[in-house]
């Protein structure tokens, strides 16, 4: 059973044990970012581990989502999509649904608002989240979790979504202190209300700084520690994904990952060499190439650049 380690001062610790910790054969979990901050790396960890009979359960997710189905991780998928087909990284969530490799995953189909006020509710810990715009759809015939009854207060029907408190949210951030407290630059996305809605939270960041460099902009904490578990610093986690203010997405890397799950064999090729063979994802990062990365980095820095007063923490 995870320590619950909140009121504590100094949470860090390493990926693997973060994982190995919190995250368990049969739990339910969710992931920050999308299309941004994406936590990879932890992705990578929990195939490394061979976790088994997981329940993922997101607004969205694209690659990390399909890569955690292709290798044999998750049993039940409840959000609006998982992968992307523009560049064709769902190919393995396909092969799960369309031909029970490498077995079936069960669906539970939301839009992106939707599956959001799960979140919202869980978060406030109340049971349900009322909405109008799944009546314009038909995924309430599909999905038998979402009831639809009559406004009391006379608007009409209206359809109700069962709140979800995941036993573990993973979430990237740029920064973070060892008390967890996580500041967010760029778009946010649901992350901060993933935090206050599940029962633990693993913090994955950049770079960890000081507490009284993070209270010099409070305003920029988007995840305050009293929601967090453990802080883990994993440099470049969220590539080949952008992370506003450090590096580019790495869109050659996606095609290569697009490409080589079009097969199961070219999946299983692709996670061998670049998941279990380099061992961690430091391993990870020194076969991809520090030059790689250093142009990444440059190219993100040309084109988004953290101001200054939050880099320094300067007023």
């Amino acid at each position: 059973m995870a320590v619950n380690r909140k009121s504590w001062k100094d949470k860090e610790m390493g990926l693997a044990e973060a994982v190995g910790e919190y995250l368990h054969d049969g739990d339910s979990f969710t992931i920050g970012g999308m299309g941004a901050r994406d936590p990879f790396a932890v992705a990578y960890e929990i195939i490394r581990q061979k976790k088994r009979h997981l329940t993922l359960t997101v607004p969205g997710v694209i690659d990390i989502g399909s890569m955690l189905v292709g290798s044999g991780c998750i049993d039940r998928f409840e959000g609006a999509y998982c992968g992307i087909s523009v560049v064709g990284t769902e190919n393995c969530f396909r092969r799960a649904r369309e031909k029970g490799i490498p077995h079936p995953v069960e669906v539970e189909e939301y839009t992106n608002l939707t599956a959001s006020l799960r979140f919202l509710a869980g978060s406030m810990k109340v049971p349900f989240m009322p909405t109008k715009s799944l009546l314009g759809s038909d995924i309430p015939t599909y999905n038998k979790s979402i009831r639809v009854i009559d406004d009391p207060y006379g608007s009409g029907p209206v359809a109700l979504v069962r709140a979800s408190n995941p036993d573990v949210a993973f979430i990237h951030v740029q920064r973070a202190d060892l008390e967890g407290n996580g500041q967010i630059f760029g778009i946010l996305v649901s992350d901060p209300t993933l935090a206050r809605a599940a029962k633990h939270v693993v913090l994955t960041c950049e770079e960890i700084v000081p507490s009284q460099e993070i209270r010099k902009n409070p305003q920029m904490t988007s995840i305050p520690s009293y929601c967090v578990d453990a802080v883990v610093k994993v440099p470049f986690a969220s590539h080949p994904m952008w992370c506003a203010g450090y590096y580019c997405c790495d869109i050659p890397f996606r095609y290569q990952f697009a490409q080589a799950a079009k097969t199961k064999e070219g999946y299983d090729a692709f996670v061998k060499e670049w998941v279990f063979d380099t061992g961690s994802w430091d391993g990870f990062l020194d076969k991809l190439g520090r030059e790689r990365l250093e142009r990444l980095v440059q190219m993100e820095r040309e084109n988004y650049t953290i101001p200054l007063t939050y880099r320094e923490g300067a007023m």
